[in-house]
């Protein structure tokens, strides 16, 4: 199979694994048929992305994925999420996810969206989804466990996560324009430091988030208004991914992921901040958590 320009590969934290810079986010297949689906993962192959990130809550994703793994299991880095918040609930659907992914095993497993102070308490505490992450790993079913989330507060959050337990991962927002905000960028900093100091990968998204959808109607399959010119989505890219040791999560778009993908394949260096200006003013880019 022919191949494009190669996407840069990196460590992916402590797990040994060398996971393209560009790590496909499987929620674009959650409403997508079986033919687009392989046509995606047809691509994923292409540019040699190595590395996937789905959820139990991305609709038929996993569903979509599953057919793959007989064959191309090897071949990926495979990574599920489980929102449920206490251990009998996501000892159940961290089942379901292998069955549905059609696995033995996955690599990594993830508290999905762990942002609200409530649950965070239950998740972590005493019969909470943290100990049925802990048993699968026991078990042989997940190697890595992670945590994600969205928002304002979550890079702060993840910090607090990182105080209780030794994730292997996190996943948070990370453009431009929330690095604008001080405070995002303050508990950004601070968690990305702590990540470097004990090797816990790091993984990003809503890197061409242009801003909040301004009318009821949606053109993409994306719960934010993305960029989509070609030359603007190259610049957004680079300036994550010219970040060391940082990883982006692909959008949520099968029709844009061409796009992002090809963004990464040709990055040379990261855009000044002058470049991005340019690309914040003529797109009118706003913040996507305030």
């Amino acid at each position: 199979m022919t191949t494009h320009k190669t996407i840069e590969k990196r460590p992916f934290g402590r797990t040994g694994h060398m996971s393209t810079v560009t790590i496909f986010g499987a929620a674009a297949l959650g409403a997508v048929t079986q033919a687009e689906a392989d046509r995606t993962l047809d691509l994923l192959l292409e540019y040699g992305v190595n590395h996937i990130d789905t959820a139990a809550s991305y609709g038929d994703a996993e569903l979509r994925i599953g057919p793959w793994m007989a064959q191309h299991r090897k071949d990926f880095f495979l990574a599920t999420k489980t929102g449920q918040r206490t251990y009998d609930k996501a000892r159940e659907e961290i089942h379901r996810s292998l069955d549905r992914l059609r696995v033995d095993s996955v690599d990594l497993i993830q508290l999905h969206a762990l942002v609200h102070p409530d649950e965070w308490d239950t998740a972590m505490g005493p019969g909470g989804a943290l100990e049925a992450c802990i048993e699968a790993r026991e078990q042989g079913l997940v190697r890595f466990i992670g945590v994600t989330g969205h928002g304002r507060t979550i890079a702060a959050m993840h910090r607090r996560s990182l105080a209780r337990f030794d994730f292997d991962s996190v996943l948070l927002p990370y453009s431009y324009t929330m690095m604008q905000d001080e405070v995002y960028e303050h508990d950004f900093e601070l968690l990305l430091k702590t990540c470097q100091e004990r090797n816990v990968a790091v993984q990003t998204i809503k890197s061409i988030t242009r801003g909040p959808w301004a009318t009821t109607e949606r053109s993409r399959a994306t719960w934010y208004q993305p960029l989509e010119d070609q030359h603007d989505i190259d610049v957004a890219v680079h300036w994550v991914i010219g970040r060391p040791g940082i990883f982006l999560n692909t959008v949520g778009d099968i029709h844009l992921l061409p796009k992002v993908l090809d963004a990464a394949s040709r990055f040379e260096r990261r855009p000044t901040d002058a470049e991005m200006k340019a690309v914040v003013q003529r797109e009118h880019m706003t913040a996507l958590f305030v």
